[in-house]
């Protein structure tokens, strides 16, 4: 399950040289560690194969376009959970608390509920920790999937997958309740979008794949599985 969390992370970070360069190394890792279902594997191929295929200002035109022009697309948790409101500091904090208990290096230009940073922290609990963390925010991943979804775009794969990996059931009462946020950017121009978009933070950190450098981990881990095996077979 943390090969598949990382590399779910991995997937939607700003897209890179380094991501793209990653898109079989992230594909054989979903496949051995097999936590995902063949149906959800399957989902993912248009967005692995996008990245692999697709030239890369388009791809970076294509993610800023997606989620930096509207709050119902933000890849910031608690923006979907707490808004403006007050408590959203507080759980940014105890949020990032967790994270340093939990040995996850942050950069000063990250922030903890930043969805790709979530999910590689959650990959590096065990699987029963994990389900438990991803079950928390399981109705906003819900959303997120949905919404992506009737735009059509591959990157809805990702979220499913999440919520898939959570293994829970989502409340329907809160998936509605989270639903009905932001509805009035629905109907507002793209240039009012623009003015009102979210503070990107932390994307130059991601010419690794993510916010600590996921892909980096994934290839070491893979590098250390092989080491292992290829001794076991001495």
């Amino acid at each position: 399950m943390s090969f598949s969390l990382r590399t779910l992370a991995a997937l939607l970070g700003y897209p890179s040289k380094n991501l793209v360069e990653a898109v079989p190394e992230l594909r054989a890792a979903l496949a051995e560690e097999n936590a995902l279902s063949a149906n959800s594997r399957t989902a993912l191929e248009p967005l692995l194969i996008g990245l692999s295929t697709r030239n890369l200002f388009d791809l970076q035109a294509d993610y800023s376009e997606l989620f930096d022009s509207t709050r119902r697309l933000s890849l910031h948790l608690f923006e979907h959970v707490h808004g403006d409101n007050k408590d959203r500091g507080q759980a940014m904090s105890d949020l990032g608390l967790e994270y340093i208990k939990n040995g996850l290096e942050m950069t000063s230009n990250e922030l903890p509920d930043y969805i790709p940073m979530f999910l590689e922290f959650t990959g590096q609990l065990t699987p029963e920790a994990a389900r438990d963390w991803l079950r928390e925010p399981i109705e906003v991943f819900t959303v997120l999937a949905e919404r992506l979804a009737d735009r059509e775009t591959p990157y809805a794969a990702v979220f499913a997958a999440v919520v898939e990996l959570a293994d829970g059931r989502p409340d329907a009462g809160r998936v509605e309740e989270i639903g009905k946020a932001f509805a009035e950017d629905e109907n507002k121009s793209v240039d009012e979008l623009w003015e009102e978009a979210p503070v990107s933070f932390g994307t130059a950190a991601f010419d690794n794949g993510g916010p600590t450098g996921v892909i980096a981990r994934i290839r070491a881990s893979n590098r250390a599985r092989k080491s292992q095996e290829g001794a076991r077979h001495e």
